[in-house]
């Protein structure tokens, strides 16, 4: 895959590199040649120099052949640009801004743009590390309406249907690991006990996706 990253700060170059590794097409855009020195020895992508929301600048990047762009830089302005001219100028089919503040998120993502913010994510992080639950979460969607949880199967559903455990709409089985092994189950699957249960569910329903397991 081709990717751009917009940035080469310590995240931007780290991503650089990761996907790089991957074995990606990476170029990389920054308007400190100094910055390209984050990059290891080993790196066989492209660097250029320039403002990431310079549209010369992106087209020597090859974003009209790009499949996903991250703009990272120390700037939510300039990211969000950047983000926005990859998009709607260009196509581009995937998307991501960083942004240090956390309250314009909603802001963009009614305008379709994704976005990250490390104290949105380091907040949740934490609070998953202080404050033990049997749901684990794996992943946030969208804006946070949709999340994808793990827990292990209370024993009181072991032999029960995955039907039993499906709100339609709000809550929805997508996969069970047993004995090492991840299955996609139909709704007649039987659980079985060692069960790991992977599930989404609408953030709104976890009250009711804990009643339904009978955890308190």
């Amino acid at each position: 895959m081709k990717m751009i990253v917009i940035g080469c700060g310590r995240l931007g170059g780290a991503l650089a590199e990761a996907l790089s590794r991957r074995g990606d097409e990476v170029a990389v855009v920054d308007r400190d040649e100094a910055a390209f020195e984050r990059l290891p020895p080993s790196f066989d992508g492209t660097r250029v120099v320039g403002a990431g929301f310079d549209r010369e600048v992106l087209l020597r990047a090859g974003i009209e052949r790009a499949d996903a762009l991250a703009a990272l830089t120390a700037s939510d302005e300039v990211n969000v640009v950047s983000a926005r001219a990859a998009r709607l100028l260009f196509k581009v089919p995937r998307v991501v801004a960083r942004l240090y503040d956390p309250g314009k998120a909603e802001a963009y993502r009614r305008l379709g743009l994704p976005t990250i913010s490390h104290v949105t994510w380091g907040v949740s992080r934490i609070v998953e590390l202080l404050c033990y639950s049997p749901v684990e979460p794996v992943q946030s969607l969208g804006g946070g309406e949709v999340e994808l949880v793990q827990v292990d199967l209370p024993p009181l559903l072991a032999g029960r249907s995955v039907r039993e455990l499906a709100l339609v709409g709000e809550i929805l089985v997508v996969a069970v690991t047993r004995e090492g092994r991840t299955l996609i189950p139909t709704p007649g699957t039987l659980f079985q006990h060692g069960d790991r249960v992977h599930l989404a569910l609408l953030t709104s329903s976890s009250g009711r996706l804990k009643h339904l397991l009978g955890l308190p």
